[in-house]
């Protein structure tokens, strides 16, 4: 591999594989097949590129403190990362939203009647932000998974958490309350490669951009 190679984190999990559509449709292949491969590093054909298959939530930080170059990752983990990271492009992939949700049996008109409510999320600054900008008084409870679970056994009232088609919220007889953000994949660099290393970095950002539409 090229020791002048550029680093690019992926996330694990819902948006890799419409991560190496995108370098495919770049024409950036790779001599393994990634979908079985359990390694976490590997190269570009030409060795030009070397990727690295992280946990979402890691790519923030891979890219903030230089060990890559840069990343794609969805804007919710951004968000609730808080990194100061440039966002050259909104890749437009992996479309979810992150809503407040509640049991239909217990839906108010007012949101504030809850008094100080506990909030399940994986998204703990993302919620105490919203909360605080709507005057509310929440506890947030932070958990990693199984979100919808908590207020059917009395651990809060409200979840804040990513959907989809908003299914998994309707079987377990939850309703959405609100809608915080819209999320899609971005793609993330590191402010000194793009300074230091700007003749390999920009044209991949420019290629990325003609993959995804993107006007320049």
């Amino acid at each position: 591999m090229d020791k002048d190679a550029i680093t690019i984190a992926v996330p694990k999990g819902r948006l890799f594989k419409d991560c190496m559509d995108l370098f495919g449709r770049m024409g950036v292949s790779v001599a393994e097949d990634v979908d079985t491969s359990r390694k976490l590093v590997f190269p570009s054909v030409d060795g030009s590129i070397r990727f690295l298959v992280v946990r979402d939530k890691d790519v923030p930080a891979y890219v903030k403190y230089g060990a890559a170059d840069m990343g794609i990752v969805g804007k919710d983990v951004l968000v609730e990362a808080g990194k100061d990271l440039l966002e050259p492009i909104d890749l437009g992939f992996g479309y979810c939203r992150i809503v407040v949700a509640e049991p239909a049996s217990a839906r108010r008109e007012d949101p504030t009647g809850w008094g100080q409510a506990r909030v399940a999320t994986k998204y703990p600054n993302i919620s105490a932000a919203y909360f605080a900008s709507r005057g509310e008084q929440v506890e947030v409870i932070p958990l990693h998974g199984s979100i919808e679970l908590a207020p059917s056994v009395g651990l809060a009232e409200r979840i804040v958490d990513l959907v989809s088609t908003g299914e998994t919220l309707k079987q377990n007889n939850l309703v959405e309350s609100d809608e915080i953000m819209h999320v899609t994949a971005k793609l993330v660099v590191n402010r000194a490669s793009l300074k230091v290393r700007s003749e390999s970095v920009v044209p991949l950002i420019e290629a990325m951009e003609k993959a995804v539409g993107v006007k320049s």
